[in-house]
């Protein structure tokens, strides 16, 4: 078992700023909210960059962006283009939707080769990648776990569940959507090589939420709900500093 101090907790989440209306306006306050908390990244869209990097300048938040989002059918020369154009506007980690139709053909050469073009184009440009595999589309384990193999050969830094907008039509015809839930997360966990890093993100809403998938051992949470995070941390600090002060427990699982 180890504590985790509150500025801590801010350090594994990428504050998502992806919804398709946010406006300029709320982009750059959402920049200002992270640089306030002292998030690990910001995960913007990829038009506003630039925007990010000036904002977040001579600070320890990182800049990420996504590339084949959200559904990865984008052609390689595409994505390769996107993640060249995302560095080159100041994004040092990048969060690349892999073709999930691919995925379900088990075109596996296809994958493979997406992948590390996709790394090696980081690599390259200064960043980092993390595969997303949109797990709400997977339902056989089995690619999930081919997936994290391919990864780790790769020599990727992340794989990730989902974008956040995996919707799942039902036999009802509405859609549905479960994002980052803990059997995939321990799925992937335990499939990783050393070295790849899993990352929690759709659904994760509440401290709570963030600390049950720190508690499995997953390094970094995608969400746009940090700031109800971070001031559910610290009002527990603050109201019951004996149990808590300032810190939270995370249980140490191996991985």
């Amino acid at each position: 078992m180890s504590s985790t101090p509150i500025h801590e907790i801010a350090g594994l989440i990428d504050h998502a700023l992806l919804h398709p209306t946010l406006t300029d306006t709320e982009l750059r306050a959402g920049c200002e909210e992270a640089l306030i908390y002292e998030v690990a990244s910001v995960c913007i869209k990829p038009y506003a960059v630039s925007l990010a990097r000036d904002i977040l300048a001579g600070s320890r938040v990182r800049v990420g962006t996504v590339v084949g989002f959200p559904h990865g059918s984008n052609a390689l020369p595409v994505k390769i283009a996107e993640t060249v154009q995302a560095c080159r506007d100041g994004a040092v980690e990048i969060d690349m939707v892999v073709n999930i139709g691919k995925v379900l053909s088990e075109d596996w050469s296809y994958i493979t080769n997406e992948i590390q073009a996709i790394q090696y184009t980081c690599q390259t440009e200064g960043a980092i990648l993390k595969v997303i595999f949109e797990t709400d589309y997977l339902p056989d384990d089995t690619h999930k776990i081919r997936l994290c193999q391919i990864c780790t050969d790769a020599g990727v830094a992340f794989v990730k569940t989902s974008t956040g907008f995996g919707f799942v039509k039902g036999a009802d015809g509405k859609y549905e959507y479960k994002g980052a839930i803990e059997h995939d997360l321990r799925l992937m966990l335990s499939h990783v090589g050393l070295g790849v890093q899993v990352k929690a993100s759709g659904g994760i809403r509440t401290l709570d939420e963030l600390l049950a998938v720190c508690n499995m051992g997953v390094a970094r949470v995608g969400t746009s709900s940090t700031a109800a995070i971070i001031r559910e941390a610290n009002r527990r600090a603050g109201i019951a500093p004996e149990h808590t002060p300032t810190s939270f427990r995370i249980e140490s699982t191996g991985y």
